[in-house]
């Protein structure tokens, strides 16, 4: 009550323009360039935040979807991942992945353009990205800031598929070229301003190919140097290795179903304006939609392939899902949104089992999450979005897949002959927890 007695006085000079407080929204008309400043870069803020979320769950459906004996391994490299990662693009993924010089390139004291190679230097006063741009503006802290998670992101999905058998060190250096280097490169060629953009007219709103297909390439191209864990194939037949904790998988699942709202919605960019802040409400709407599809999806397919639902499944319908709208989060209506997010969830049952034929070991499922479905997401864009083409999307695919593929594979390769990339037999026998790190995430189940 007394909470209620402090903010009614609030509450009310809020809601009554006639005091002089805020003028009425009509809309149509032209806001102020100074809310237009402030939502903007409140947007970019928010959506941040909640792509900053999905490493929480990043890290709690990786940890259930390990054996006991990894999970302090897996909690571990995501926490060092997103850190580097931080690290990595401040100093040069920053600059490398916006080279025209437009709104997120800072500059030195003296005005002076730092080039790509430069560390991001953030300024009192945002300023626009192009003359001919209808965003106004924003702070460049709050666009650092929102770019820097979604290449985190990118490496979280190369971790869950690695799980097991890596080493800590050789994957943190990995890290630290995806995120400074491999991602912001190919990124730029999108969202930079870059030939994807200006010549292929490729459309992704979010990144079901920039952010995700990129995870998604880098985690193959890991997987196939790295190899299967000990006994996953054996005579012919894949050997079941069950998650340790699946209420732990099933929260990082909605953590990440949380944080895609900001990963899709901040995506717009823009929010001065009527019309702004009613395309993020369609996006999100989308988004949560597409999400239940692919849930909806890979529960009904397992119980008629398996004759019971599988959790693990529809857990990753649900990610496949996601990753497939986030191509183009706002022109579908509701209904088409939840079908592309349906599709994704086949994707992932179908692509699973296939992925164990070739012996690719994933222990999360990453790859047909976040590559397969992402490519999906990145062609059914034609489907409503009378703009997109079909070899404008198609082959900036191809583009992005062999260039990071390629680099990855190099770079996994180097790796693997310098230092090594998969700890010996008897340390992934006894776990990484103890060989690696000398602590168990859950010690007094330990048996004996």
């Amino acid at each position: 009550m007394k909470l209620f007695k402090t903010l009614a006085p609030m509450c009310a000079l809020i809601a009554l323009p006639s005091m002089g407080l805020a003028e009425e929204a009509v809309p149509g008309t032209d806001a102020s360039s100074d809310s237009i400043y402030i939502f903007n870069s409140l947007l970019f803020l928010i959506g941040g935040f909640l792509v900053f979320w999905m490493a929480a769950g990043f890290a709690m459906l990786e940890a259930g979807l390990v054996r006991s004996k990894n999970v302090t391994m897996q909690l571990t490299k995501n926490v060092a991942l997103f850190a580097f990662a931080a690290v990595a693009y401040y100093l040069v993924g920053y600059n490398l992945m916006y080279p025209l010089g437009n709104w997120s390139i800072g500059s030195d004291e003296t005005g002076g353009y730092l080039g790509a190679f430069g560390v991001a230097v953030l300024e009192a006063v945002g300023v626009t990205r192009d003359a001919a741009d209808d965003y106004g503006y924003a702070a460049t802290g709050s666009d650092f800031f929102f770019q820097m998670m979604f290449c985190a992101a990118t490496a979280s999905i190369v971790s869950g598929t690695l799980a097991e058998r890596i080493k800590l060190w050789p994957f943190l250096i990995f890290t630290v070229i995806l995120t400074g280097i491999i991602y912001p490169i190919q990124a730029s060629w999108k969202w930079g301003g870059g030939f994807l953009d200006s010549q292929y007219g490729f459309l992704d709103f979010a990144g079901s190919t920039v952010v995700h297909s990129v995870g998604g390439w880098a985690a193959l191209a890991g997987a196939l140097l790295l190899g299967p864990r000990i006994g996953k194939y054996k005579d012919g037949r894949v050997i079941p290795m069950l998650g340790s904790n699946l209420p732990l998988a099933t929260l990082g699942t909605f953590i990440l179903w949380l944080g895609w709202f900001g990963f899709n919605g901040g995506s717009q960019l823009a929010m001065g304006t009527v019309g702004d802040v009613t395309d993020v409400s369609r996006i999100f709407a989308n988004t949560n939609a597409a999400a239940a599809g692919g849930a909806i999806a890979a529960l009904l397919l397992t119980q008629a392939l398996y004759k019971k639902s599988d959790l693990t499944m529809i857990l990753n319908g649900a990610l496949a899902g996601l990753v497939s709208i986030t191509a183009e989060p706002l022109t579908p209506t509701l209904g088409a949104a939840t079908l592309i997010g349906a599709v994704g969830g086949v994707i992932v049952v179908f692509a699973v089992p296939f992925l164990d034929k070739l012996k690719i070991d994933d222990v999360v499922g990453a790859i047909p999450v976040h590559l397969m479905a992402g490519i999906w997401g990145t062609m059914a864009v034609l489907l409503t979005n009378s703009d997109a083409t079909f070899m404008g999307q198609l082959m900036p695919i191809i583009i992005v897949g062999v260039f990071v593929f390629a680099v990855s594979f190099v770079l996994w390769f180097i790796l693997k002959v310098t230092m090594g990339i998969r700890v010996g037999e008897e340390e992934e026998i006894t776990g990484l927890d103890m060989a690696e790190l000398g602590m168990e995430a859950y010690p007094e189940f330990k048996k004996g």
